[in-house]
């Protein structure tokens, strides 16, 4: 069997990292993508629940937030679990294997610190 799914979209809120327990870094998101126009002329976005692990949740965190365009590649897995009502219910939702840029600019940047000059009085001799 094959389970292999690959979306781009753009992310619904920031990203937030976690640890577990025993310190694996985790983070959980959704990708809003769109299908292409249906027979109406209209859009139809779709929002995909998506969790990453380890470095792959790291990378995303660090260079990733709101509205942000990211590809995402992984498999489509389901959980259960039984909500605080008591009732059964199943998330379908993409383990994140591998993130990529896809090409634009919209990303965290981590700010260069900027060189810091000295003012030089019109009068000083200088070095050179």
């Amino acid at each position: 069997m094959f389970n292999k799914s690959i979306i781009q979209g753009r992310l619904t809120s920031d990203v937030e990292l976690k640890q577990t327990h025993s310190g694996k870094s985790v983070c959980s998101f959704t990708i809003a993508t769109e299908r292409n126009y249906t027979a109406n002329n209209e859009r139809i976005t779709y929002f995909i629940p998506c969790v990453a692990w380890g470095n792959t949740a790291e990378f995303i965190s660090k260079h990733f937030n709101k509205g942000a365009k990211i590809i995402v590649e992984g498999l489509l897995t389901s959980r259960r679990f039984a909500d605080k009502n008591g009732n059964n219910r199943t998330v379908i939702e993409l383990s994140v294997e591998k993130s990529y840029f896809d090409g634009t600019k919209e990303y965290k940047a981590e700010q260069p610190s900027q060189p810091q000059f000295e003012e030089v009085a019109p009068n000083e001799d200088l070095p050179f």
